[in-house]
């Protein structure tokens, strides 16, 4: 006899979400398919390049997201309510080293240049994101997270106000400050 193992590949986050309440763990798989790149990526960045870190704090959600399950609201997003979760990790982070932060730029993925670009372009590139990276390091919490999530994760103004829990005018008021200072401190690769 053959049997088929079940494929939840065809459903959406939140249906997901609502097999985890009733027990199904395997469809926490299929969650983790879906999330744990751009998760590790997001605390990567957040936590100042921190690779050890940001594997801990992504096993850290993983847990979470089996044992909190019940707090899950099924009418919301999953992406809004577990980048939530990873936002509040973070900042909760930021609490507890805010005096002991390390500012260390060899820990930056200098590995990515596409394969169509110059050496000279390739240069440029890496010292630009070198720089980009060092200097959102040194911003504050929330004005890298809103920065991240805006350019890294595509989320749109009212997601990131959600994650955050602040008002649309302060998400945008944040971006709009944080790409200034950006662009003024960043101005030589202009």
């Amino acid at each position: 006899m053959i049997f088929f193992s079940k494929s939840y590949r065809q459903y959406s986050d939140e249906q997901l979400m609502g097999l985890i309440r009733k027990g199904d763990a395997s469809s926490f798989d299929e969650l983790y398919k879906r999330y744990s790149h751009r998760l590790l990526h997001f605390f990567y960045r957040m936590l100042n390049g921190d690779e050890d870190k940001a594997q801990d704090f992504l096993q850290d959600i993983c847990l979470k997201i089996v044992e909190k399950a019940d707090t899950f609201n099924p009418e919301g997003k999953f992406s809004s309510w577990i980048f939530t979760i990873a936002s509040n990790m973070c900042k909760n982070e930021y609490r507890s080293m805010r005096k002991r932060i390390s500012m260390d730029n060899e820990t930056i993925d200098r590995n990515y240049v596409g394969p169509e670009k110059a050496i000279e372009e390739e240069i440029d590139h890496k010292n630009f994101c070198d720089y980009l990276y060092k200097e959102l390091y040194e911003l504050g919490y929330d004005k890298r997270s809103v920065f991240l999530l805006r350019f890294q994760e595509h989320r749109t103004i009212k997601e990131i106000s959600q994650i955050l829990g602040c008002a649309e005018g302060t998400v945008k008021s944040r971006l709009f400050y944080t790409t200034q200072l950006l662009s003024n401190r960043l101005k030589v690769f202009r």
